[in-house]
């Protein structure tokens, strides 16, 4: 864990270009090497995303336990999402559970317009899924936002 604060520091760059997702598996460790470990990312300014929420051994004082930043609604819930479905009623559920105890929220599995939609109209933050883009490898990945160089340093 030194290590990436350390890489960080190195390269300059403040704790909140990494994003550290985790499992609710790993919350149901009890012990205090977990919390310390979330509280250094915490102190560092990372942010901490709880993966598939809702799907495993949820327990809504792992929420306040720990700091976490993001919920990510599990694919499970929005792969057959439509309106007036028990599937809206729980993503609008975690969306505003999320945002009264200060949270974001993620879709994860997006992959039509109208779970998009459904999604944003519940007050989703963000999204992700086949919808906006395929998993891609890092080089495919870098092509689709390339790096301008400066003036100074294409010259130098």
């Amino acid at each position: 864990m030194a290590d990436w604060f350390e890489h960080l520091n190195q390269l300059g760059l403040p704790g909140g270009c990494i994003a550290v997702e985790i499992t609710e598996g790993l919350l149901l460790d009890n012990s205090s090497i977990v919390a310390d470990k979330l509280l250094a990312f915490k102190d560092a300014g990372m942010q901490t995303s709880l993966d598939d929420f809702g799907t495993g051994y949820s327990s809504l004082s792992y929420l306040k336990k720990y700091h976490i930043d993001f919920l990510k609604i599990d694919q499970a819930f929005v792969s057959n999402l439509v309106a007036n479905s028990t599937d809206m009623a729980l993503c609008e559920a975690i969306v505003v559970m999320a945002h009264v105890l200060g949270m974001k929220v993620i879709a994860e599995g997006v992959e039509t317009e109208e779970q998009r939609d459904l999604l944003l109209k519940a007050g989703c933050d963000y999204a992700q899924g086949y919808f906006f883009s395929k998993a891609v490898c890092a080089d495919e990945f870098e092509k689709l936002f390339p790096i301008k160089q400066s003036q100074s340093t294409a010259s130098g």
